[in-house]
């Protein structure tokens, strides 16, 4: 389980450069860093909402242990 600062650098990298955030978690040769760099050269805002949701939203089981689970969470 990733650290609290490696999470806060994880998320501050996502903000100011996108793609790097997904490359660094992901990888560079995957869909979602090709995704994030469309919509980072599309847009800046839609980049860093998609690298968010890459990051922390797509592998909750790494950040989220079962007593930080929400009551609405089915396995």
């Amino acid at each position: 389980m990733p650290s609290k600062c490696e999470i806060l650098c994880e998320i501050l990298i996502a903000i100011l450069l996108p793609p790097l955030g997904v490359c660094l978690r992901r990888g560079c040769c995957t869909v979602e860093f090709l995704i994030c760099l469309v919509l980072t050269i599309l847009g800046y805002i839609p980049g860093i909402i998609y690298a968010l949701y890459v990051i922390v939203f797509q592998n909750r089981e790494e950040y989220f242990d079962d007593a930080r689970r929400p009551l609405y969470y089915s396995a």
